[in-house]
């Protein structure tokens, strides 16, 4: 399924589909899966909330519902969530989602070393999809990097992990996405730091810190300096912008963020409606009120004002809360003593800490693809974090 999501491939619905039947069939006859949807109410209840209210939000708006086309896959994969609570075999899992991160790297290599292409971007969503497909393939590395640094598993399969986390994270480097890359980073050390205040193995801990640092270093440096300077552009672009100078990467974010800032203060409680921010920055370009360099751009290149600008701040706070309450529920469990429990709290605590962070300077859900791996593995690993607390609690009371 995340291979799936990042390969333009039609018959991918197949899959989709028979996991959304087997969801309900799950919901509709088993009593454990009923109970794993009820401890996983956390993470679930809010993203509900947010179907709900970006339907209402279309349909206040007067706006047509291709524009909550997206949005509605949300029902979808709350279903499909529910065939996480089934016995699943968690080599597949594991094995699966860091090959997936392997597989992408390849590609990325591959239009990189054979095509030329400088910055790559993946085979699903063109040169616009750079950012996304960079931080798609972190949250799979991730993954594949929280595998290798267990361990309790043979050492041949951890090596395994550590190979596809290292194509993964390479590939992820080709696309020279700035947000993804930075955010990766508190994430992977808190992955590594919770690993070891589990096992007590502070030495080891530090090593892994230590030889991602040097490698990152050396990658961007050494054979990428292109990242570098990417990265060193930013403080040159934020120190020469002015309502004057609107051009270039950074600069065309901050001018879109203060058009966003000003729709939040015209319309604070109703927004501007979903999907609607291109058409606002588009009318006060007409008007003169902002710069051209933004007319080509449908959003605010930050998820938390895409939320407050076309639902106002009653959107704001959902998605606060719908984020808030994932890391809480995962990081709650992530330091459980059973790693049937807590590892895949540590997986979901990636994905969830990598959309918190890239959202602060990208949109991560209005293309399908972002917006289907987050809610496929956050729905789907929390309700399996509930079918095992659920096992658990029964052998308890046995």
């Amino acid at each position: 399924m995340p291979l799936s999501f990042a390969l333009p491939v039609k018959a991918k619905a197949v899959p989709a589909a028979l996991l959304l039947l087997m969801g309900v069939w799950l919901l509709a006859t088993r009593a454990d899966a009923r109970d794993a949807v009820r401890r996983a109410a956390p993470v679930l209840v809010p993203t509900i909330a947010a179907f709900l209210f970006w339907l209402a939000n279309t349909l206040a708006h007067g706006i047509s519902l291709k524009e909550f086309d997206v949005m509605s896959h949300i029902l979808a994969f709350l279903l499909i969530a529910v065939s996480f609570s089934a016995p699943l075999r968690p080599i597949v899992l594991r094995i699966g989602f860091s090959a997936s991160a392997a597989v992408l790297g390849l590609i990325c290599i591959e239009q990189h070393y054979v095509e030329g292409i400088d910055r790559v971007y993946g085979v699903n969503n063109g040169l616009w999809g750079a950012i996304e497909f960079g931080m798609f393939i972190l949250v799979l590395s991730l993954i594949a990097t929280l595998q290798a640094l267990r361990l309790e598993l043979p050492r041949g399969e951890r090596v395994l992990h550590g190979v596809f986390a290292i194509l993964g994270v390479y590939g992820a480097l080709l696309t020279q996405s700035r947000g993804p890359l930075l955010s990766c980073i508190p994430v992977f050390v808190l992955l590594v730091v919770i690993q070891a205040r589990r096992t007590r193995r502070w030495r080891q801990a530090a090593g892994v810190l230590v030889a991602g640092a040097v490698a990152i270093g050396v990658a961007t440096t050494a054979f990428h300096g292109e990242v570098a300077e990417r990265f060193a552009a930013v403080s040159q672009e934020v120190s020469t912008y002015s309502e004057q100078d609107t051009t270039g990467a950074v600069r065309e974010r901050l001018e879109m963020w203060r058009n966003a800032g000003m729709a939040v203060g015209e319309h604070p409680m109703t927004g501007v409606g979903l999907n609607q921010f291109g058409t606002y920055a588009r009318t006060r370009i007409a008007e003169g009120k902002a710069a051209d360099s933004i007319e080509r751009y449908d959003h605010p290149h930050s998820e938390y004002l895409e939320w407050a600008v076309t639902g106002g701040l009653p959107g704001l706070a959902l998605l606060l809360l719908m984020f808030g309450s994932t890391l809480w529920f995962f990081g709650r469990h992530a330091m459980h003593r059973d790693n049937g429990v807590a590892m895949p709290a540590c997986a979901g605590l990636a994905v969830a800490g990598m959309y918190t962070l890239c959202g602060l300077t990208d949109n991560v859900f209005y293309r399908a693809m972002p917006h289907s791996l987050y809610f496929f593995l956050v729905l789907g690993l929390a309700v399996y974090v509930g079918r095992m607390l659920g096992q658990r609690a029964t052998r308890k009371a046995r």
